[in-house]
This record gives structure tokens, C-alpha cells and sequence, in this order.
């Protein structure tokens, strides 16, 4: 390991006047510091400017580019790819950033860059309300909304960021500036999707709308082999259904939990999540009654806190991680064939799993000129999600993840959403925005024409003259 050394007097002048705390190589809470949800990353920053404020962003990311570092900026940490961490550069950590105020009379909340789902969804259920966010309640709301963020919710209000007010962010020249439709528009049009490539967001602004704190929601279990008529019973359920309604198709290994019956523990499970959206529980109870004809194993739908639902999948950090994903215009019987054939071959036991999201409802009607992300109107998107302990094992499960991805190429579209991939090149971040990619190019070249924050999924600047 070596790690570059940062010049004494820069790293006083950072330290003075900085709120929060300025950490380097072999200081206590170092390690700490530099951890990522995915154990694969393994990376030694050479500062981690831990910001408690505004001006601690400002003057973190003046030290970067004065000093000509390599510079990340991390939230939750959740990048796959590592992309919130460097080797020998410095790391623009905002997870202290932790202020939320709801307004329940606007239906708005405005919350800090450092916040996770699981935090901004306590303060807005306390008032009935929410808005689209991650699946896993430790997911960063920073790194999951300006990359789009689709949640249970999305169906009925949109992505993530179909519901941003405002963004406010530092800039690669240190300014602070606010996004909103009346203000740089450009840029507010950009972070709809466009990832971190145009600073460090600080504080965003979010619609809230009436939901909870009780939903009807929850998981559904059967033996892997029964995963082909979960698919087709899911497909069924959610074409032509209504917005209220989100579902889910899993792979996964059966957990050694009470409710699950022990010869369904630590073997290959099928299972379905469902979440009702609307405002009585009871309109849900159909879709539910309808998929329970299918005898599951376990039954865990009904009413419970939204809060709770949404930690439902949380997967412990400190696994091996790989992802990737697809979308698919439609689901087939020959695709659904090649995702369960493949789902069955799934490393067992493990904490991988193989997802298929419907789309459509909301996430379809928005007009493509009011976000960069193209092709939305897809109607599913397949999620190898591949999790491990061992680096032993990793050629096994890197196979298994790709292989899927792989065999399901010729029932996709070639669109991606890239929250859910790790570094998959070039291409495939123009795929996630087609045509949106050139004007996305351009807001880059006038917020950060030098490329400053490249370590994402990168938008190059265009070249101006």
C-alpha cells in the first residue's frame, strides 16, 4: 500500500476553520472512515474531509483542486464500483450533513447530503408522508436521487428525482448554487438523473405525498422451483394495474428466520414483494388475495409501518459486491425461461439475489425533455444483485451475475439505469441517457469544464469553440 503524502501546510489551512474534522492515513477512525458498503473496495485515501457544513464542502473542494487530487465524494457509500473512494486522493465525505425540516402544510422536506432513507423516512412519516426512496433504508438519499432513484413508490409519484424541488451543490470552483426550475434549469434538468458529475450536493428539496405510517405491504415465499409461476402470476398481476401497485420478483436463499419454514432455510427460494400505495389498505387486498392462490410457503403481506417495509431487504455492508441490470419492453415466457433457468443455478447458500422490477405507471409518463434518462418507458428491469463473504469465491459468483446479464441481452433494450450497475464503460452511461447524453455534455463543460468530479459515471465535458 502506498499512500501519497499531502503537503502539511495545505492540510493546516484546510483544518482551519473547518467544522468537521480532517482525517488522515494512520489517524484514529481512519479505517473507519474509508470502509464502503462493498468489501471488495479496498482503497487508501490520502485526506477524508469529513463536512459539517457548506463551508466545509467549499473548502474541501478548493483543497482538492488546488492540491490537483484525485477527488470522491461519498454519502451513503453504497457505489458498487467504489466510485465514493480513491487511492491517494481525497475523499468529500457529507455524511455528517444531517439536517431534515419537513413541511407537512407544503408537503416538502428539505434534508442534508449526508441523510439515508431510513432517517428522512422517520421524520416524514411522523406527518403521513413520503416520497420515492431507496429499497434499502441505509442508501445515501444524495447518490440514489441525483441517479435517478427508483423505489416502491416510483409507479405511483415517479422516480426519485421526478419529486426534486430544489438541489443545492458546490461547484469544481467552490461556489454554491442552487437548482430548482427557475434557477440554473439547466443544471436542475441534469441532476434528474445525471449522477454526481456536476458537484457536491449539499441539501435537497423534496415533494412529499400523503402515505402511511401503515401500508399493506410485505413478502411472499415459495421453493425455487416454483419461481416460474411466480413470474407469470406477477406479470399477470401488474399488467394493466393500477399505479398504487408495486411488486417484485426475487431469487434468493431462504433465511434462517422463525418465519420460515426449515426446510425452506438456506435452500433456493422464490419470493414476491408487494407494496400497496394507495390511501385504503383494503383496495390493495385483491392483487394480495389473487397471488396467495399461488400457496405460498409464507405470507408475510399485510399492514404494516411504511418505515418498516422499506428496511424489509436491508443486506448487511461488508459483503462482496456485484452488480449489473437491464431493461427489458417486456417479459416474455422465453425471458422469464432464461431468468429462472439461471436463478436456479444461483450460488447457494448466499446473499445473492435475482430481481425483476416492473416499471411503467409514472416512471413511464414523464416527458424525456424533463430528464436526462432515457428509456424510461420500459416495462421491466432485471437486477442480478450478487453478494458474497469469501474472495475464494468471487470467479463463482462473477460468473453466475454475468452469465444472467448475459443470456438475457437479447430480450433487452440496451437502456440501464446506473444506480444499478458498477463500471461498465462508456457506453453503457450513454445508453442510460441516448440522446440526453450531448445536452448533458454540455452542462458539464459550463459547471465543470476541467472534469474535476469524474469519479462517477462519468459525463465528459463537451468541447466548447
Amino acid at each position: 500500500m502506498s499512500i501519497v503524502s499531502v503537503d502539511d501546510a495545505a492540510v493546516r489551512e484546510l483544518r482551519h476553520g473547518f467544522e468537521g474534522r480532517v482525517i488522515l492515513p494512520r489517524q484514529e477512525g481512519y479505517e473507519e472512515a474509508r470502509a464502503l458498503f462493498n468489501a471488495m473496495i479496498d482503497r487508501h485515501p490520502a485526506v477524508i474531509a469529513q463536512c459539517a457544513s457548506v463551508g466545509d464542502v467549499e473548502s474541501a473542494v478548493r483543497f482538492g483542486r488546488d492540491g490537483g487530487l484525485t477527488t470522491a465524494v461519498r454519502s451513503g457509500g453504497h457505489s458498487v464500483a467504489g466510485m465514493s473512494t480513491v487511492d491517494d486522493g481525497l475523499v468529500v465525505d457529507v455524511r455528517n450533513m444531517k439536517a431534515i425540516d419537513v413541511d407537512p402544510e407544503r408537503r416538502t422536506v428539505r434534508c442534508g447530503a449526508g441523510v439515508t432513507w431510513g432517517e428522512l423516512d422517520a421524520a416524514t412519516q411522523v406527518h403521513g408522508l413520503a416520497t420515492t426512496g431507496g429499497r434499502v433504508s441505509t442508501t445515501g438519499v444524495a447518490g440514489f436521487t441525483l441517479g435517478g432513484g427508483s423505489g416502491w413508490l416510483e409507479r405511483k409519484h415517479g422516480l426519485a428525482c421526478d419529486n426534486l424541488i430544489a438541489v443545492e451543490l458546490v461547484t469544481a470552483a467552490s461556489d454554491l448554487v442552487r437548482a430548482s426550475e427557475s434557477e440554473h434549469p439547466e443544471l436542475f434538468w441534469a441532476l434528474h438523473g445525471g449522477g454526481g458529475n456536476f458537484g457536491v450536493a449539499t441539501a435537497f428539496e423534496l415533494q412529499l405525498h400523503p402515505l402511511g405510517p401503515t401500508v399493506l405491504g410485505g413478502l411472499m415465499l415459495w421453493p425455487g422451483e416454483r419461481g416460474r409461476e411466480v413470474a407469470e402470476a406477477v406479470r399477470e398481476e401488474i399488467a394493466g394495474g393500477p399505479d398504487e401497485l408495486a411488486l417484485a420478483v426475487v431469487y434468493l436463499t431462504g433465511p434462517p428466520e422463525d418465519f420460515v419454514p426449515p426446510e425452506l432455510q438456506g435452500r433456493l427460494c422464490c419470493g414476491l414483494a408487494l407494496l400497496w400505495a394507495g390511501p385504503e389498505l383494503g383496495d390493495g387486498e385483491p392483487h394480495a388475495r389473487r397471488l396467495r392462490e399461488l400457496e405460498p410457503a409464507v405470507d408475510l403481506v399485510g399492514p404494516m409501518p411504511y418505515a418498516e417495509l422499506q428496511r424489509m431487504i436491508d443486506d448487511p455492508p461488508g459483503l462482496r459486491n456485484y452488480w449489473t441490470a437491464d431493461y427489458l419492453d417486456e417479459l416474455s415466457d422465453e425471458a422469464i425461461d432464461v431468468f429462472a433457468s439461471h436463478s436456479e443455478r444461483m450460488p447457494i447458500p448466499s446473499a445473492c439475489q435475482a430481481i425483476l422490477f416492473p416499471w411503467g405507471g409514472q416512471v413511464a409518463r414523464v416527458s424525456p425533455n424533463d430528464t436526462p434518462m432515457a428509456r424510461r418507458d420500459a416495462e421491466w428491469v432485471s437486477h442480478p444483485f450478487v453478494l458474497w463473504e469469501s474472495a475464494a469465491d468471487d470467479e463463482r459468483h462473477l460468473a453466475w451475475g454475468r452469465g444472467i446479464s448475459a443470456d438475457l441481452k437479447p430480450f433487452t433494450s440496451g437502456g440501464v439505469y446506473l444506480n444499478f450497475i458498477g463500471d461498465e464503460g462508456q457506453d453503457r452511461v450513454r445508453a442510460a441517457f441516448g440522446d440526453g447524453y450531448d445536452r448533458l455534455s454540455r452542462v458539464k463543460s459550463l459547471y465543470d469544464p476541467d472534469n474535476f468530479f469524474h469519479l462517477n459515471q462519468n459525463i465528459r465535458p463537451a468541447v466548447v469553440g
